[in-house]
């Protein structure tokens, strides 16, 4: 799954610099020159993997929009600036900004800085979280495998976040069932069995297989 990237400048010529450059990449790029629409309560910020800020920005700052956001996303942002005071510097990094590119910047350190942002962009997640072409939403409670959104119920999901986020580790039944339904569901692990049956069954009309069986111990995310 290619990674998603939002660049939000004033400047429509910027944008379209950021987009040419990060699409060349391999990047899939969204651009707004309003940043009030990210207030918006509809607007999708956890779905992206990297987000561009400018400073300097008509109607809200960069600096106060970052403010209001990060509880929201957990992924890298990057400011887009053409100041250069150390106190602006310390005022982004302190507000959740994870770096600074300076303006006029150059297309080379744009695409490199972006690249490496995404590679070590390992934070534990709280909002979304992308484990190969399947993506979660992690406070929505839903799944999109390959950008199709899977119609799950509640437990099926959960075993689906438990296992993505542990992937490449085998769980037992009884592990899975313990830690989706708690010691005191009112079934038993043999439920597991059954629910990965299903989960496995919905993830085939996307061409999907993540969930593994491992003979004689239980299931395991890809890795």
């Amino acid at each position: 799954m290619r990674a998603r990237v939002l660049a939000v400048d004033d400047e429509e010529g910027i944008l379209k610099i950021i987009r040419a450059a990060l699409e060349r990449s391999g990047m899939e790029v969204d651009t707004v020159s309003d940043p009030l629409r990210l207030l918006e309560a509809e607007f999708p910020i956890a779905q992206y993997d990297l987000v561009m800020l400018d400073v300097m920005m008509p109607g809200m700052d960069g600096f106060e929009l970052l403010e209001r956001l990060r509880d929201q996303t957990d992924c890298p942002v990057l400011f887009l600036t053409a100041k250069t005071a150390e106190e602006d510097v310390m005022k982004g990094l302190g507000l959740g900004a994870d770096d600074y590119i300076r303006k006029p910047f150059g297309i080379g350190e744009l695409r490199c800085r972006a690249e490496a942002h995404i590679r070590r962009e390992k934070r534990e997640k709280k909002y979304a979280a992308v484990v190969g072409e399947v993506r979660l939403f992690l406070q929505e409670k839903r799944i999109e495998a390959k950008g199709r959104k899977l119609s799950l119920t509640a437990g099926e999901y959960e075993i689906c976040e438990f296992l993505a986020l542990h992937r490449g580790q085998v769980f037992s039944r009884e592990q899975i069932y313990e830690h989706v339904f708690g010691y005191d569901g009112r079934s038993d692990d043999s439920a597991i069995t059954e629910h990965i049956k299903n989960i496995r069954a919905k993830f085939r009309e996307s061409d999907l297989e993540p969930i593994e069986t491992v003979w004689g111990i239980g299931y395991k995310w890809k890795a």
